[in-house]
């Protein structure tokens, strides 16, 4: 393995190219999304047991109060993308009965799950309406229109 050349960090890149480091607490941050009214900046913390789901409010080009959302327990969390309600809807890792998707309202409850014979890794909204739900699996791409629509911000 390579040896780590910058901090696993969160950088913001403003629209000249120029990145800067906006959250430096999180040891291996992985998943980002915004809330649809891009208020609330959540990120997947990959680099503690159990991980975690944390949301930072988005003040101007800097992010603060940071806090735990979702403590995963045994779950493993992975990319995940908001609906226009802002659900957080989340690929997850854990073992039958776990893997899939896992949906969480804004208040960090969980609301829903997809379950899936593998792990999904990553989630996105597709489709005209926005109402398509792709998982990215281990081995698979799944697809199922779901009664919620994809925000535009995430």
């Amino acid at each position: 393995m390579a040896p780590v050349e910058l901090p696993t960090s969160v950088y913001r890149v403003d629209r000249h190219g120029k990145a800067t480091v906006v959250i430096v607490d999180i040891p291996r941050p992985n998943g980002l999304a915004f809330s649809p009214d891009e208020q609330h900046l959540y990120v997947v913390v990959s680099g503690t047991m159990p991980r975690q789901i944390r949301v930072y409010d988005v003040e101007g080009d800097r992010v603060a109060n940071g806090r735990v959302l979702v403590d995963c327990g045994a779950g493993i969390p992975d990319g995940f993308r908001c609906d226009t309600d802002g659900n957080l809807w989340c690929g997850w890792g854990g073992g039958e009965g776990e893997d899939g998707v896992a949906v969480f309202n804004p208040a960090g409850a969980l609301i829903g799950r997809i379950l899936l014979p593998e792990r999904a890794a990553n989630v996105c909204f597709g489709g005209a309406k926005r109402n398509r739900l792709f998982m990215a699996a281990s081995q698979s791409l799944y697809a199922l229109y779901v009664n919620a629509q994809g925000a535009t911000a995430c």
